[in-house]
């Protein structure tokens, strides 16, 4: 750690980065309209996704995802809740009922975006690829599109077992919270509505994997 000095005269001792932060990508501290978004800590990212009761109960059993949830097929998320809530009707469509929370290590989301390739790339290369990225405008509580993007992405079949199995180190039921911020957006209480928002900021993307990720232009 190094050390301050107060205003008051004494030093106090300053956290050092984690490891790998001085790396951290300087395109995603200039705030750009391509910046991932979301819940995290030292260790772990919160991404969500949407399921039915018949995969979200034995995934929230388990605190990982077991059948009937597919291993056999690309599953995506999403590290921004309000996205999620305008994709799902805010857990009204069928099949998307159930809101997860679903919090992955750092090491496990970082070694996705390391194997992705944008789905706007050349599409001999998405066929190829293990993880998709897409880029997509973010969403107002109401589900109007804002200025800036949010990341999605895409574990294809030859990850997703290792996701599902090794990187999940906690899942948690949202539906009750989206309900509720969907009844006070309705109701005119957005700023009630907006305190119950899972808290999202920017996360540290390295420079190389900001680079894979990078949307054109």
């Amino acid at each position: 750690m190094s050390a301050q000095r107060t205003r008051h005269g004494r030093q106090t001792r300053q956290p050092q980065p984690r490891h790998g932060e001085q790396a951290r990508s300087h395109a995603q501290t200039r705030h750009t309209p391509y910046e991932i978004r979301a819940d995290f800590d030292a260790h772990s990212i919160v991404v969500y996704q949407a399921y039915s009761a018949a995969i979200a109960g034995p995934a929230l059993d388990a605190q990982r995802f077991v059948p009937p949830f597919s291993f056999g097929r690309m599953t995506w998320i999403k590290p921004s809740f309000r996205w999620l809530m305008h994709r799902s009707n805010w857990g009204r469509k069928s099949g998307q009922e159930r809101i997860l929370a679903v919090r992955i290590t750092r090491d496990g989301w970082e070694k996705a975006l390391g194997r992705a390739v944008l789905t706007t790339s050349e599409p001999d290369a998405v066929a190829r690829a293990e993880v998709h990225v897409q880029w997509d405008p973010e969403r107002s509580l109401r589900g109007a599109p804002l200025n800036h993007y949010s990341i999605q992405v895409g574990v294809g079949r030859a990850l997703v077992r290792e996701f599902a199995e090794q990187w999940v180190v906690g899942i948690t039921d949202l539906t009750p919270t989206a309900h509720r911020i969907a009844d006070l957006v309705r109701s005119g209480r957005a700023d009630r509505a907006k305190a119950l928002l899972p808290v999202e900021k920017v996360y540290p993307v390295p420079d190389a994997l900001a680079r894979r990720i990078a949307a054109p232009g």
